[in-house]
């Protein structure tokens, strides 16, 4: 088969499971092996060596465990020595390249972040971070060939290393408050909806010291029993903030599937996702940081861009995907600017402190750090976020480009809507826009803002639309859909029913 079918930006991601209608397995045994005979290659020609150590972890997805033996068998039989860590989040695999008594050459996260059950897929990561789309083409590259590395074939063991990066995150916290047990007396519950996160609770919080009963879905299952594991997913937040009610609980936490993504619930039963927790992380770096640059995706709003300013910061907002918000952020402090935090509105985050690497434990740690902290200084979390104005009204459509070769016809439309808005009276683009059109929209036109772009890998054109007054959505989506209805490869039948 064609590999490069497997590649999602800089992750291999495909179905490893049939029981769904229309997909079926192509995460086989046999791409599994070549792929780990691709990043053997790989591995070698870019460092060098040929004693090389390569260690293992995944999440809790039912086939799991299968594409682990895969992989790790062929790394073997190509003569790299494999570490089997089991269990383990896709944060902790970097940390393994770079921890002192491990140091592995590289590692390999089997996880497919939030996918339903029956994906699944590799991330791979050196002491360098996690690899580009670029390295991942190179992989598969080598995986369809036929090069083999001619070594003798080397040994697979099982190891441990959870314990030692929840000790990380616990040495952390301790650390940053100048206690052993700083988080006694926290009621503090997680919610890790089945996935790989369970370990925060016994690795973390209670060696602080945290009261966590009510925490619920600890126990790993591939089968999502549950909800999905999605700080993002309805049901998800519901359930934590569920969780937070029923004990009165200081914080609640919720994790993704492989815990490179949180987010949380306040004391108060609010949600901390999306703008609010990138505002949350950004009050407490900029204290720690002043003038620091916040490097989020595009579709943030104009009242995290107001709250950043005044808080002393500089908002730079760039384009989705978490690996192009974090390569943005490297580039500014490359540059000589200053950029603490990189993070994407669906909760992934990288703090320039953490490697840039993307982690949601570790942004949880912050938030726990902060909690300790208000408590001597006599503050709240909520306190933090108390000036961040919210827009009255949020929705998203996703009109699906019913061409084969969607991208064309997806910028056309893009550009012609950049042009057509130069035209319209209280329309004006917004200024310092990295993808698709962000177009902001006067009082008497909404009050408000769109933004429309290209997926990032799908036949989409993803249409956000904020407004800070009661009705404008509509208004401004009515607008919009005079031009949107020119375009017969679009399908805007949800954007139609909405104004209505």
């Amino acid at each position: 088969m064609d590999y490069k079918k497997l590649q999602n930006g800089s992750d291999i991601r495909g179905v490893a499971l049939e029981g769904i209608e229309g997909q079926h397995v192509n995460l086989t045994e046999q791409a599994s092996k070549d792929i780990g005979r691709g990043f053997a290659l790989w591995l070698i020609k870019k460092t060098g060596k040929k004693d090389l150590r390569v260690a293992i972890g995944r999440d809790s997805r039912l086939s799991g465990q299968a594409l682990v033996s895969y992989i790790a068998g062929e790394l073997a039989n190509q003569g790299i020595s494999v570490t089997d860590f089991g269990m383990a989040s896709t944060p902790a695999m970097f940390m393994a390249t770079i921890t002192d008594g491990f140091k592995f050459d590289g590692t390999i996260m089997v996880t497919a972040s939030h996918l339903p059950f029956n994906r699944n897929g590799f991330k791979f990561f050196t002491e360098k971070g996690g690899l580009e789309s670029s390295d991942i083409k190179e992989i598969l590259a080598l995986a369809e060939s036929d090069e083999q590395t001619g070594l003798e074939s080397a040994t697979i063991v099982k190891g441990e290393f959870m314990d030692v990066y929840g000790k990380i995150l616990a040495d952390k916290i301790r650390s940053a408050s100048g206690e052993d047990m700083p988080l006694k007396g926290f009621k503090v519950v997680v919610d890790a909806g089945n996935g790989a996160g369970g370990f925060y609770v016994d690795k973390v919080l209670k060696p602080l010291g945290a009261i966590t009963d009510g925490s619920r879905y600890l126990d790993p299952d591939g089968s999502f029993p549950n909800h999905i594991p999605n700080p993002e997913n309805k049901e998800a937040m519901e359930s934590i903030k569920d969780a937070v009610k029923e004990v009165n609980a200081d914080l609640g936490i919720i994790f993704d599937t492989d815990v490179d993504r949180a987010g949380a619930v306040l004391s108060d039963g609010s949600e901390l996702n999306r703008n609010r927790i990138i505002a949350m992380l950004s009050a407490i770096l900029l204290r720690e940081h002043p003038g620091t640059t916040i490097v989020t995706d595009s579709i943030t709003s104009t009242g995290l861009k107001k709250f950043i300013i005044e808080k002393g910061g500089v908002h730079h907002r760039f384009k989705r995907g978490y690996k192009n918000v974090i390569n943005e952020s490297i580039r500014l402090n490359k540059e000589g600017k200053d950029s603490q935090l990189a993070i994407e509105t669906s909760g992934h985050g990288a703090l320039k402190e953490n490697y840039f690497l993307d982690d949601g434990a570790y942004l949880v740690t912050k938030l726990l750090i902060e909690l300790a902290r208000g408590k001597k200084h006599g503050y709240t979390l909520e306190s933090l976020i108390e000036t961040l104005e919210e827009p009255k009204e949020s929705v998203e459509f996703r009109m699906n480009i019913l061409l084969d070769e969607f991208k064309p016809y997806g910028l056309k439309v893009i550009e012609e809507l950049t042009d057509y808005a130069k035209t319209k009276e209280g329309w004006s683009l917004e200024e310092n826009n990295y993808e698709g059109v962000r177009i902001n929209f006067d009082d008497e036109n909404g009050n408000g803002w769109l933004l429309l772009r290209l997926s990032l890998h799908d036949p989409l054109l993803p249409l956000n639309i904020e407004s800070n007054s009661l009705g404008g959505a509509k208004k401004i989506a009515t607008a919009l859909s005079d031009f949107i209805k020119n375009y017969d490869k679009l399908a805007f039948d949800s954007l139609l029913e909405f104004v209505k």
